[in-house]
């Protein structure tokens, strides 16, 4: 699994004009899914994405967690983030699960998330054409793989 992580004021999914997910203060999750990626996968990544400290403490340094805000999460399916770049100009996807495997290991994914979190988070609709919003905070990124765990 592979996720981009943003922290974010505020970021919402609009799908066919209509507001699917909001939230303010928390991660922005774009998540993608290969065919190697398992339950082992899901657990380390909400693990780590939970405790992960890119919030300012009461010194500005980055020192808490989602969980130590009590901030919020929104979660968007993301396959492209296995894009292959590597020949011509057009990226190949081949790497990227095919939908009948991605989309239960996604509900998982937030449902494991929500256990964690210890409340709701927002998501998208696995598949569907979303319009994201957000406002990035800091900017803070962060790129994390399950399969390269550094």
């Amino acid at each position: 699994m592979r996720v981009v992580i943003q922290r974010v004021i505020e970021a919402s999914v609009k799908i066919d004009g209509q507001i699917n997910g909001i939230i303010s203060n928390g991660l922005l999750l774009f998540l993608g899914i290969e065919n190697s990626d398992n339950h082992e996968d899901i657990q380390w990544l909400v693990n780590k994405i939970i405790n992960l400290r890119i919030f300012n403490d009461e010194n500005e340094v980055m020192n808490k967690s989602v969980l130590d805000v009590d901030g919020n999460i929104l979660v968007i399916s993301q396959f492209t983030l296995y894009a292959s770049t590597k020949k011509g100009h057009r990226p190949s996807y081949i790497k990227a699960s095919k939908p009948d495997f991605a989309f239960p290991l996604y509900e998982k994914f937030k449902e494991e998330l929500t256990f964690s979190l210890g409340k709701p988070i927002q998501s998208g609709i696995f598949g569907a054409d979303m319009k994201i919003y957000s406002i990035n905070d800091g900017p803070v990124t962060i790129i994390i793989d399950s399969k390269n765990k550094e």
